[in-house]
């Protein structure tokens, strides 16, 4: 019944029998960075509805809010540079005349998006009849820092997606999408006749036909096209290159190549692209460098350029595989990209696997450095060049973030847009490509690329063809490939050999539907494979022996499986997997047949310690594990004595559809001085679940954990113990809501702590906010009790100015400092006060707030508010103002004291021990500032 319903689609597929007609006139003012333009689109209605509007993209008008779909998304994914910019920098759309073919003006809002005009028409448009519209505008263009396309600061534009265009019209509506920096607007296929005027002595090319009509005006004209590309620029950057399939215009870095040499690469390329998916719809496609720096090669283009990994031809080569294939793609497939777009991510990357099957069938990922004979011992160094795909995708898949493929672009977060999700969808052809044989997936690309010649496809219709060329069942690669996040991990079980046969279980551990590839190896040669349907729970399976010593699952990769390590079995001796320890330095990728340990040096400071030199030792490979463990024994040169840390993680990913989505089981403990010549001793089982939303673009988060802590402090005569602060232990149990982007944080943290000696309750709120003006407010407030307390020591009070941090938890550089530099250490904890006051502690209870807005551009000004209360004394009220130089906020900050209730502070001849400041020496955390953009 499916496949008679992918049938009847296909045959009433929309036929583009009439084209929209665009004339345009472009005036080009590169000192202004405006384009005035005029323009008549000869509307077709296609459909068989009476059209009484039309909705029309008009992406360039994107960037003139701060609320746009396109700002939210900078926001979404921390990146303050539009919203901070001048507005000399944002581009808009002015229109400032609207009319239809009788001369009679036109009603138009932007009132369904600031990048999308909504057209009432005069006169309704009948089914295959047609109407001009006309507008007059001006365009003026954004800096290319945001999105790579508008102008720089070299007298250069780049134009995209520039044009007034209509959205498509299918099934009784219109296909109308915002810019969300995608490059995923649904074009439709149209007639162009553009004549452009730019300032003499500058250069032009475009996706369409040039004509030189004089010295600087130029007639571009474009049938069926897509794409309406230009480019203008001070230097000639474009170079040419013309056979008989196709005209290709570049500007892409050489990388040191001689033209003859760029002339064999991209007639090699343009040649294996015309085989593998036949000839270009279109005559010419426009590769700049500036396609490649929007969709790098991932991967290929994070190694050190120092370390020279590949040779320049290569480099060049692989470079303009991947933007032609794009471009190609783009140009010749009718589909909608936002929706659909794993179709042109996966027919991109399994070209680029079957290009370098062919020509480079021998390449490594890590390129030349392979050779290093220093490095051989590395995994990572020894894979081949097409499994970074599947390690990539791996990547996201250990860490609970992965999403189908098949789900609309812009509900992709960005590392699965621009890498895994795009590799994935390669690695899903290059699976159903093993699986089939013969060819059929790539001829039925080819055939599915000439359906689009002929009428507006979509992802039905690929679906119908790989179904018609083929006798098996692959409902599996659409239900669970594209449209599922299912993952794939098949084991071996139980294993009986004989001279003749084997017999052994395959166990299927995520109740996935899909092939699977067996094969028998002798001497690491294969001398039996054979594909297994249909292991939906364990099955036991007999084969001939054919003198194999081991048998694997998935040899070559061609399954993007969770897990390999389980996928083999040696014949030989009576310890089968038996696998051996294996030491390597830093980090590498799994490797199947080893247990791999690394090693690191880590180095650790504080006052009492000094530069603490240590080897962390673990098991943590490249990609997140379900167990890790990692142990970290330094040396104290202050102290001239051992320290260290260790800690144990068992992470249990919850695939269920749902907000609960990871449960960590931790224990953990350390061991350093607290004190001159006295450690404290720490130990914390901890258990941790953590939520997100369904939307994972929203970057909201909450956990709860809950931690039981056991310390031990060695006396000191320099710091004063009693029997409640020496020896004790704490249950903590917290709750956290994060809600973050560039221009807004918001948290939520409740914490209730239980001892023999206390009970506390605390409740913190953070908010900020980036105004559209680009003033930024801080908020921040604290409340906290206690419960019941039975110590007369104030270690385990409220800190009005800094915490006595008795949870160890906050990386002190100098703990139990009262005065001297390290004592001006400020973190954001408990009173959050930068003052620091003779009463610096609440035993009873505390409610402060903290608050700041920027006066220019990092520099704050900050106020504290704060009362709090101590037994048998009165509640005391103190505040605080000053100078706050957020640099880098949360990682390095400064505050300086200007009044409080200490008085003016600037008066106090030892105003340098006034001033606070926060640094952030962990890696991990530093890294994190990096990172928040990806995931």
């Amino acid at each position: 019944m499916k496949k008679f319903l992918v049938f009847l689609f296909a045959l009433i597929c929309w036929k583009s029998i009439s084209q929209h007609n665009h004339t345009i006139d472009a005036f080009v003012d590169i000192d202004a960075k405006t384009i005035e333009i005029f323009q008549e689109i000869e509307y077709y209605n296609n459909s068989p509805d009476t059209l009484q509007k039309v909705i029309l993209y008009d992406w360039n008008n994107a960037f003139s809010s701060k609320n746009s779909a396109l700002a939210k998304r900078f926001s979404d994914e921390f990146i303050r540079a539009f919203h901070l910019a001048q507005e000399k920098d944002r581009g808009f759309t002015k229109i400032t005349k609207c009319y239809d073919e009788n001369n009679i003006a036109l009603v138009y809002d932007r009132n369904l998006k600031v990048d999308l005009i909504e057209l009432k028409l005069n006169t309704p448009i009948l089914p295959n009849e047609s109407q001009k519209i006309n507008f007059k505008y001006t365009l003026k263009l954004p800096n290319e820092r945001f999105t790579r396309y508008g102008f720089t600061n070299e007298d250069k534009i780049y134009l995209r997606d520039w044009l007034i265009t209509p959205c498509k019209y299918i099934n009784k509506g219109f296909i109308a999408y915002s810019n969300e920096n995608l490059d995923d607007k649904t074009n439709i296929p149209s007639n162009y006749n553009i004549t452009i005027t730019v300032p003499n002595n500058f250069y032009i090319a475009a996706s369409l036909e040039i004509e030189d009509l004089t010295n600087n005006t130029y007639r571009l004209n474009g049938k069926n096209a897509i794409e309406t590309d230009v480019i203008i620029s001070k230097n000639k950057e474009f170079t040419n290159f013309k056979n008989e399939f196709i005209e290709v215009s570049t500007s892409q870095d050489p990388k040191r190549l001689e033209e003859y040499q760029q002339a064999i690469v991209i007639d090699k390329i343009t040649r294996f692209i015309n085989e593998k998916l036949g000839k270009s719809l279109t005559t010419k496609i426009i590769v700049s460098q500036e396609d490649y720096d929007k969709q790098p090669f991932y991967g290929l283009n994070q190694l050190p350029a120092f370390l020279n990994p590949y040779p320049n031809e290569f480099m060049y080569e692989m470079k303009f595989l991947k933007t032609y294939l794009n471009n190609y793609l783009k140009a010749n497939l009718q589909l909608n990209p936002r929706t659909e777009n794993w179709v042109y991510d996966g027919i991109q990357v399994f070209v680029m696997m079957q290009y370098i099957d062919t020509f480079y069938p021998d390449m490594k990922m890590a390129g030349n450095i392979a050779h290093w004979k220093l490095l051989k011992s590395y995994n990572i160094i020894n894979l081949d060049f097409n499994q970074q795909y599947n390690y990539l995708y791996m990547l996201m898949a250990r860490k609970n973030l992965d999403q189908e493929v098949g789900a609309p672009k812009n509900s992709l977060v960005k590392f699965n847009e621009k890498i895994a999700g795009k590799y994935r969808s390669g690695l899903n052809f290059k699976f159903l490509d093993s699986y089939l044989g013969n060819d059929i997936v790539e001829k039925s690309i080819q055939e599915f690329i000439t359906l689009n010649s002929e009428c507006t496809s979509s992802k039905y219709e690929l679906e119908y063809i790989l179904k018609k060329n083929t006798q098996k069942d692959i409902d599996w690669f659409f239900t669970t490939l594209v449209n599922s996040r299912d993952l794939i991990d098949f084991k071996f079980g139980k294993v009986n050999k004989t001279q003749d046969s084997i017999s052994f279980t395959i166990k299927n551990k995520t109740k996935t539907n899909v092939p699977i590839s067996f094969y028998e190896l002798k001497n690491d040669s294969i001398v039996y494979q054979k594909w297994f349907e249909n292991i939906k729970t364990d099955t036991t399976i007999v084969v001939p022996r054919n003198n194999a010593d081991k048998i694997t699952l998935n040899y070559f990769n061609e399954i993007p499986e969770y897990n390999l390590r389980n996928n083999w079995k040696s014949l030989k001796g009576f310890f089968f997997n038996n696998r051996p320890l294996k030491f390597n330095f830093f980090r590498d990728l799994e490797e199947p047949y080893y247990n791999q340990i690394f090693y690191v040096p880590e180095f650790e400071y504080n006052l009492y310690d000094g530069l603490a030199v240590g080897v962390n030792v673990n098991n943590k490979s490249l990609l997140n594990k379900p167990f890790e463990f990692s142990a970290t024994p330094f040396f104290s040169p202050n102290t001239q004595s051992l320290v260290g840390k260790a800690s144990f993680v068992f992470t249990q990913n919850v695939r269920d559809v749902g907000e609960l989505y990871r449960i960590r089981y931790i224990a953990s403990g350390n061991q350093f001085h607290y004190a001159p010549d006295s450690k404290y001793t720490k130990l914390t089982p901890v258990v941790q679940f953590f939520f997100r939303d369904k939307d994972l673009r929203v970057n909201k988060s909450e956990f709860v954990q809950l931690k039981q802590l056991y310390i031990n402090r060695e006396k000191t005569d320099l710091v004063q113990l009693d029997q409640n602060t020496e020896n004790y232990n704490v249950f903590d149990a917290k709750y956290g809501n994060f809600q973050s982007e560039g221009t807004k944080h918001y948290s939520l943290l409740t914490n209730l702590q239980v001892a023999n000696s206390f009970g506390k309750f605390s409740t913190e709120i953070h908010y900020r906010k980036l105004f559209e003006d680009n003033r930024q407010i801080t908020f921040r407030l604290f409340a906290g009790t206690f419960i019941y307390r039975s110590t007369n020591s104030d270690f385990f009070s409220f800190g009005l100015d800094r915490p006595s941090d008795y949870m160890f938890e906050q990386n002190l550089l100098g703990r139990s400092e009262s005065t001297g530099i390290y004592s001006q250490q400020y973190v954001y904890a408990e009173g959050g006060f930068k003052s620091i006051f003779e009463n610096r502690f609440a035993n009873q209870w505390m409610v402060t707030t903290n608050t700041a807005f920027n006066v220019w551009n990092w520099i704050q000004v900050y106020g504290d508010l704060g009362m709090f209360k101590n037994n048998y004394s009165k509640t005391q009220f103190v505040y605080g103002t000053g100078v706050h130089l957020n640099l880098v906020p949360d990682y390095f900050e400064l505050f300086f004291p200007v009044y409080s209730s200490n008085g003016f502070e600037l008066e106090d001849p030892n105003y340098g021990q006034r001033i606070r400041f926060v640094v952030t020496l962990s890696p991990k955390t530093l890294i994190s500032l990096f990172t928040r953009r990806w995931f």
